[in-house]
């Protein structure tokens, strides 16, 4: 490992020179990228995960002055996946810049996966509200690529949130929301009645009998 780590260290002083020195603009960045990949897999092997994370930001930044966004998204996901190990703040920030660039250049289902990721973090760490608003996005971005089955999965995380934190007629209407969409998608129609359970639970937490007998009503019409 104490090897690994000082390649790494070798690699990433020899990348700051080429930075430093003379050269063709396009082939300076080109040959420290080079470098700095090399250094951040070392860094990787001895892990060393804060160092690994912060030298993919560098691969980022020399792979965002050649303009190549889909190679700058990608390094700040590397980073990201180092970062998750130790530092969750800097991993999501890593992340946000990944999907920005991927909205950038159109590449929709991977700022929807991204978004996703980062939900998951929100989660991980407690942070309920920045979850419900992440796996929000998430859900309209794979719902705008017709990845429905994802879409749905998201969804379903910010309805059991919001009846976590007693948003109950929130979570009533994206369970009934999903339950509706289902029934049109033949892989999703098996779910239906386990979507509409849901709704009435949430029914019966918020107390309104008459809520409820509507809502049994409006569902054996509707599905």
């Amino acid at each position: 490992m104490g090897d690994q780590l000082a390649k790494g260290e070798e690699f990433v002083k020899k990348a700051e020179k080429k930075l430093n020195g003379w050269g063709l603009f396009s082939s300076k960045y080109e040959d420290a990228a080079d470098l700095f990949d090399k250094a951040a897999n070392c860094f990787k092997l001895a892990k060393s995960w804060d160092k690994a994370g912060s030298t993919y930001v560098k691969l980022a930044n020399c792979h965002l002055k050649s303009d190549s966004k889909h190679e700058t998204a990608q390094a700040y996901v590397d980073a990201a996946h180092c970062y998750k190990k130790t530092a969750t703040k800097e991993a999501i920030s890593c992340l946000q810049q990944a999907v920005n660039l991927f909205c950038d250049i159109g590449r929709l289902s991977m700022a929807a996966r991204y978004y996703k990721e980062i939900a998951e973090l929100y989660e991980s760490e407690q942070n309920i509200e920045q979850a419900m608003d992440y796996f929000e996005k998430a859900a309209d971005f794979f719902q705008n690529e017709d990845v429905s089955s994802s879409a749905n999965q998201c969804k379903q995380k910010v309805a059991q949130f919001a009846a976590q934190i007693e948003q109950y007629q929130k979570a009533i209407e994206i369970y009934e929301e999903i339950a509706r969409q289902s029934l049109t998608n033949n892989l999703l129609k098996y779910g239906v009645k386990g979507h509409l359970l849901n709704a009435g639970i949430c029914q019966l937490c918020k107390g309104d009998v008459v809520a409820i007998s509507n809502a049994l009503e409006r569902y054996q019409v509707e599905f």
